[in-house]
């Protein structure tokens, strides 16, 4: 009797361990199983947050691209002539400290409706010299008599400083001429004009104000 109780002791001890897993095994893999099956968690119990972008992003606005710009970007008013550079020139000058630069700007404008100028600027930035140049161009403005086609009337030859132009009419051939000539001839209109230097200066600014000197003496 006592070796069967025994046997029956050990079948349920057996049977009572085994059974036990079996019935943690579901309680455990609910447990691990519900944080995955809340919508909008993540597997590692983070809050997903949401992608830029979307409707109700500040940063990439509706459309989800960039903010525009406060105020825009301003168009520059258009200027009342058109300028060129001629020259520029950086001078130096030895002083007891040391030596000194500056720049010296040749500048040419007009507004190719008759009207055109030439003026130089000295200062020690390349700015503030192109601004006095501008400046003194417009006093030394001139107005050239032109015909309804933009048109010089008659030959003219001039002679300044070391430079030698000479400017002749030439209907249809366009604007013929070489070195600063065609650039104040250009800003000044005139159009069917053949220009001549017979010197061999290479002085821009000289020959730019032999070819304003040469505009200066036509005559209607």
């Amino acid at each position: 009797m006592s070796e069967e109780k025994q046997e029956a002791t050990t079948d349920v001890k057996s049977d009572a361990g085994v059974a036990t897993p079996v019935a943690a095994t579901p309680t455990t893999a609910a447990a691990t199983d519900a944080p995955a099956t809340t919508p909008g968690a993540p597997a590692g119990g983070r809050e997903r947050r949401p992608r830029r972008g979307g409707p109700n992003d500040r940063r990439g606005g509706a459309a989800g691209g960039r903010r525009p710009r406060r105020g825009g970007r301003q168009e520059r008013p258009r200027q009342e002539f058109d300028q060129k550079i001629v020259s520029i020139r950086r001078v130096t000058r030895v002083m007891a400290g040391g030596r000194r630069f500056s720049f010296s700007v040749s500048m040419v404008i007009g507004d190719k409706k008759g009207r055109v100028g030439v003026g130089v600027g000295k200062a020690g930035d390349t700015q503030l010299a192109i601004e006095k140049s501008v400046r003194a161009a417009k006093k030394h403005m001139i107005t050239v008599p032109l015909d309804k086609d933009m048109r010089i009337p008659h030959d003219v030859l001039v002679k300044y400083a070391s430079s030698e132009v000479m400017i002749m009419p030439a209907p249809g051939r366009g604007l013929v001429a070489g070195s600063s000539v065609r650039t104040v001839l250009e800003l000044a209109g005139v159009k069917d004009v053949t220009a001549k230097i017979f010197s061999r200066s290479k002085n821009k600014l000289n020959n730019a104000r032999a070819a304003v000197e040469a505009l200066k003496q036509l005559k209607k």
